[in-house]
């Protein structure tokens, strides 16, 4: 504790005095840290085990090993991947006194939480092509379609928003900084670019840059979907193959979309004069509800999927526990 003070209360002239950064965004709610911890430590393992059921799956039974079952499989692991990067440190903030974090820990925080978020795009991007060849090109489908064109979607789903967000990782360690407080529940890159003494116009337009690039790909998937529409209005059998495979794929694109809205517009127009529980669930709200919905939806409403998860829950997970699966899991990568 002695240790935590001593370093929250060096100077913070230029970037080697900023050794943490003081996360304020549960200040005004600690009285209830006690419900919030117990609400989040059911919340996530379940998060966990939806994805984790749906990862084993996929990868366990080789019917469903086709490029719209293994970028769902992708979607799933990087929810993992995204929630692993708040969900731990904020159990943690909830129970401390002092809300900390380390200045390579918010960078850190910073390149998988948003990573996560840009990986979204990208993948569900990947799945509205796929979905396009396989309704509008059903006979160019499997030429399409192939191993190696599943292997270069899946690489660009991650290696696009890593490259992104090195970039602004880089962008914003340049900075040096006059203060050590952001006001949110964990590190956003722009908070921190704001704590700069000098210009932060370099980090502000590659920042718009690859805001307008990924939202420009939810109005191309949108475009394309009206398009697919007018496909699939033609007949019965396409109107269910749409209604089965592309609605799920439009809540969860929706869903992204409007979670990443809200966090953008908190975090650069956000007014302080918001309640603090608004401004946190504005903030929560991608890290909320896409890493539970996309496992449940696709779960629940592609079949050849909803009944082997159906098998695995009424037969497999009675005979062996959670963690052996997960076991199996690793082996089977």
């Amino acid at each position: 504790m002695v240790c935590v003070e001593q370093m929250m209360q060096l100077p913070l002239e230029n970037t080697s005095s900023v050794l943490v950064f003081t996360l304020s965004g549960l200040n005004e709610t600690m009285e209830n840290r006690y419900v919030f911890f117990s609400l989040t430590a059911l919340y996530y393992p379940l998060i966990v085990f939806c994805n984790v059921i749906v990862i084993y799956v996929i990868i366990s039974y080789r019917k469903l090993h086709e490029p719209m079952y293994v970028f769902i499989c992708n979607l799933c692991m990087n929810a993992l991947f995204g929630t692993a990067g708040f969900y731990p440190k904020f159990m943690y903030d909830l129970l401390s006194e002092y809300h900390v974090i380390s200045y390579a820990g918010c960078l850190i925080q910073i390149f998988v939480i948003y990573s996560s978020a840009l990986c979204d795009f990208s993948t569900l991007t990947v799945m509205a092509y796929d979905r396009y060849v396989a309704i509008c090109r059903p006979l160019e489908y499997h030429a399409k379609m192939t191993k190696k064109r599943v292997l270069q979607c899946i690489l660009f789903c991650w290696l696009a928003p890593f490259c992104c967000m090195s970039v602004l990782i880089a962008l914003t360690s340049r900075l040096t900084l006059c203060g050590s407080s952001i006001e949110k529940l964990y590190c956003e890159n722009w908070a921190v670019a704001k704590l700069s003494c000098f210009s932060n116009t370099v980090n502000n337009v590659f920042g718009y840059i690859v805001i307008l690039v990924y939202f420009g790909h939810a109005v191309l998937i949108f475009c394309s979907y009206i398009h697919l529409i007018g496909k699939c209005r033609k007949s019965m059998e396409g109107r269910l193959k749409f209604i089965q495979t592309c609605v799920p794929h439009l809540l969860a694109l929706i869903n992204v979309t409007l979670a990443l809205l809200f966090d953008v517009l908190y975090s650069r127009y956000g007014s302080k004069s918001l309640p603090q529980g608004v401004r946190n669930f504005m903030a929560l709200e991608f890290l909320l509800i896409p890493p539970i919905l996309n496992p449940v939806i696709y779960g629940l409403n592609l079949t050849a999927l909803r009944k082997q998860v159906m098998r695995v829950m009424t037969t497999e997970l009675s005979q062996e526990n959670f963690w052996s699966i997960i076991l199996s899991l690793k082996t089977n990568i």
